[in-house]
């Protein structure tokens, strides 16, 4: 028989309720489910994210982004803590992503396409189809609703990158942003982004459409800007977000 002390069921409990209600931890491997295709929202209401489980991006402290080689001049030791949680899906046609992020300010000025919003508050999907390749798709969203997609050349030692070509008609991606009211009590509010890209933009990648039991190589990341650069990862990289060889896998059910 075993016995716990009441601080010790209390510790368990409040454990369990934040695996509940914040998504599932990282094992470096998650299982994407096949749907429909869907219109989007913004706000990942449509009935076909019922069945995708949230994951936990999880915020990188000072000390964890040092032990893996990161460039931590000027961040403080400890900043804000938000909760960041993503799900994915995917259809014949493309895959479909979902953000949800905490947050109490948005640090926002870019208003175009094509700009660099990782300079500010964004979510990032980074996608690499062939497990053996340098290349795979970035793709970043701001709380304004502005996009940077970027295929990217990656060898180890140099990255080159360029926008897509062509990128047009059934080569865009759908995009939607929609920023909650703020809690009186806690001041805080969350806002949430959905993504569909399609395969004909990443279609010159091998493993395009992905069949059931194809494995993808990923990452889901975000960074906020409210005080200082503030990073979070579904997978811990070193040294940037450029890191494939870290990337979670991906396996289409």
């Amino acid at each position: 028989v075993f016995f716990m002390s009441k601080q010790y069921f209390l510790a368990a409990v409040i454990c369990c309720v934040v695996n509940i209600s914040f998504g599932q931890p990282n094992t470096g491997l998650l299982k994407v489910k096949m749907t429909e295709d869907f219109a989007i929202t913004g706000d990942g209401t449509s009935a076909n994210w019922n069945g995708a489980d949230w994951n936990v991006i999880t915020q990188r402290d000072k000390t964890t982004l040092q032990q893996n080689n990161w460039n931590t001049e000027g961040l403080p030791e400890h900043d804000i803590q938000y909760q960041t949680q993503f799900k994915v899906l995917y259809s014949a046609k493309g895959i479909y992503c979902l953000f949800r992020a905490e947050d109490s300010l948005l640090t926002v000025t870019n208003k175009a396409d094509n700009t660099p919003l990782y300079n500010e508050d964004v979510v990032e999907v980074f996608l690499k189809p062939d497990g053996d390749g340098n290349d795979y798709f970035e793709y970043e969203l701001s709380p304004w609703n502005f996009e940077l997609p970027l295929m990217i050349q990656n060898n180890g030692k140099d990255i080159n990158t360029w926008l897509p070509y062509m990128y047009v008609g059934g080569r865009r991606t759908t995009h939607l942003v929609r920023v909650g009211g703020k809690d009186a009590k806690t001041n805080r509010f969350t806002w949430t982004a959905e993504i569909f890209i399609p395969y004909e933009l990443i279609a010159t990648f091998n493993n395009v459409p992905p069949q059931k039991g194809t494995q993808w190589r990923a990452n889901f990341y975000r960074i906020d800007y409210d005080r200082n650069p503030v990073y979070s990862s579904w997978s811990l990289t070193r040294r940037s977000y450029h890191d494939p060889e870290k990337f979670g896998t991906l396996v289409f059910e």
